[in-house]
């Protein structure tokens, strides 16, 4: 079955997974304030709560990207569909904090296997000259997933409360698991009979688990020691995968493909530069605004809307025009949105907030449908496993760095205590500080997104 060049059922499959993980990830934030009420938690611990998630996901991405590559991308996605279905079923009868951040990080080794393969079957059953389109198509399913996160989890959290949100992932998943089995055939391993890294996943899981909890223990002398041991692992990590025959991370072809390269950087600053806007806002519009959930979802919906809208179109457009254009538009878009909301105040017209995050969600669409094209259409079609999988990892390393670096602003200005009125000052130094860093992170973004070259001289 095809619909214009493009196989039907792995694009379905491809959007519902596509919905699945983005809605799980922004949905939280709408509810964090609810989870810290029922279980006390303080500011610094509540980061965590979404934290574990990406870091989990992070670490086993590549790893499970590269497995699928080997042994077959469709047992991989099964097995992630399965494992996540279940982890959100745990979620919602999680009764301690440690079981619901243990079962948040079951959640992201679950969707771990769809990042790194829901994509690269997609890209793979697509003809060239429709790449674009299908990928723009799987990045508007990405960005509802976004918009149904805070507008559904406000609705429901505020009805039935916070726990009904992880309900919405189960009915998917099952939808997706009968897709696969009774209408995907075939299977894709371009890779098959290489051997699988060991030993670069296990120094590239620690080396991340390092950096997220020296995060976390900043300005404590143990977040410094935290995050050099890191960072000294990661480089271990490096020197090993090129001396792999077979890497975890194909280091060379970052060195020898511009284009993968740059798109690939590009993308690892423009998440870590926005994803934990939405962190910020929620607590701002509960805490400071004084909004209850459903309140608070229905504001935060503008961005994700915005950039469903546009995704679509951004992605065809970038068939015909280059996406280093389209996307370095993208976040020059986004740093103006950035630079504005650094100077919001407990007075800010609601309105005027909708406006900017409006802004900022044109300007991601412009930035991922042709940046996601970019990297998939400049590798040979045995790496689209690869190229998806650091697709996925540069999200959730963005992703990880940005609450990584929020987690670190909390820490320093507000501390280890419950967020309260008595904290709504330091809560927005904290915000305004964070805005001003993800401005200058992403304004660095956009050099390297002008300086990856023509995919189409590749």
């Amino acid at each position: 079955m095809k619909l214009s060049g493009i196989s039907l059922i792995p694009l379905i499959i491809a959007v519902c997974c596509g919905f699945l993980t983005p809605f799980d990830s922004s949905v939280v934030n709408i509810i964090l304030p609810n989870i810290a009420s029922d279980f006390s938690l303080d500011a610094v611990a509540l980061t965590w709560i979404n934290s574990i998630y990406l870091l989990t996901a992070a670490a086993f991405l590549v790893p499970f990207g590269r497995i699928g590559d080997i042994y077959g991308r469709k047992k991989i996605l099964a097995g992630g569909i399965a494992l996540f279905t279940l982890a959100s079923a745990w979620t919602i009868l999680s009764r301690t904090p440690e079981e619901l951040i243990l079962s948040r990080a079951v959640l992201g080794i679950g969707a771990s296997m769809i990042f790194g393969t829901a994509m690269a079957i997609l890209t793979s059953t697509t003809h060239p000259s429709k790449r674009g389109q299908a990928l723009g198509i799987y990045t508007t399913s990405v960005y509802l997933g976004l918009s149904a996160g805070p507008f559904l989890g406000g609705i429901l959290t505020k009805t039935l409360g916070w726990r009904s949100v992880f309900f919405v992932n189960i009915p998917i998943g099952i939808l997706i698991l009968v897709l696969m089995f009774l209408f995907l055939k075939g299977e894709w391993a371009d890779a098959a009979g290489e051997l699988f890294d060991k030993k670069g996943s296990l120094l590239y899981g620690c080396s991340l688990a390092a950096i997220m909890i020296g995060f976390s223990e900043l300005p404590q002398i143990m977040g410094f020691l935290a995050l050099g041991v890191g960072a000294a692992i990661f480089v271990v990590f490096i020197w090993h995968e090129l001396r792999e025959q077979y890497p975890l991370i194909s280091i060379t072809m970052f060195k020898e493909n511009r284009v993968f390269a740059c798109s690939s950087f590009a993308a690892l600053i423009n998440y870590g530069s926005t994803f934990a806007i939405a962190f910020f806002l929620s607590l701002y519009l509960q805490y400071i605004r004084g909004f209850d959930s459903q309140e608070a979802g229905f504001i935060l919906v503008t961005q994700p809307v915005i950039q469903a809208v546009f995704s679509s179109y951004a992605g065809s457009l970038s068939d015909t025009i280059e996406p280093a254009k389209l996307s370095s538009l993208g976040m020059g878009i986004i740093v103006i949105g950035l630079i504005t909301l650094s100077f919001l105040t407990p007075n800010t017209p609601i309105i005027q907030l909708m406006f900017i995050l409006a802004i900022l969600g044109f300007g991601f669409a412009l930035f991922s449908s042709p940046n996601t094209n970019a990297i998939m259409s400049a590798v040979e079609k045995k790496y689209y496993g690869i190229a998806s999988g650091t697709l996925g990892t540069m999200r959730l390393l963005g992703q990880m760095l940005s609450m990584g670096i929020a987690m670190m602003i909390i820490a320093v200005m507000i501390g280890k205590v419950e967020i309260t009125s008595e904290v709504s000052d330091s809560l927005m130094s904290a915000m305004s500080t964070g805005f001003v860093i993800f401005s200058v992170m992403c304004t660095i973004g956009i050099l390297f997104s002008m300086v990856r070259g023509d995919i189409r001289s590749e």
